[in-house]
């Protein structure tokens, strides 16, 4: 991840991506730089406009949280089921468990009188 951010500062910069610019900002934030890593990385940037690439992935997410509330209704319902559920299982739980307590607390009552 740390090779993305590395070429994301440059681009922010205005400096080239290439591999000796690349392996000097990697080497600035104290990582131990691959070599093969750095030129995979550089090869796969040639064609790619980074400032347009990064305004349509901030824009994906709202288009897409829409998209998945109408699809994902159903499985929002039954969501909320399990989580109805499994609030009902915890308040059984904290039911048995403040029994236990009371029992507790007389044991303690007859120590110290």
């Amino acid at each position: 991840m740390e090779y993305v951010y590395a070429a994301l500062i440059l681009n922010e910069s205005g400096e080239e991506i290439n591999e000796e610019n690349l392996t000097n900002v990697l080497d600035a934030a104290g990582v131990d730089v691959e070599q093969s890593r750095v030129k995979a990385l550089v090869a796969a940037l040639e064609d790619v406009d980074i400032s347009e690439a990064v305004e349509e992935a901030t824009a994906v997410p709202a288009t897409a949280s829409t998209g998945g509330a109408a699809a994902g209704g159903a499985a929002d319902d039954a969501e909320a089921d399990d989580d109805e559920e499994e609030a009902e299982e915890e308040a059984a739980d904290e039911e048995d468990d403040d029994e236990d307590d009371g029992d507790a607390g007389e044991g303690l009552g007859e120590l110290f009188g």
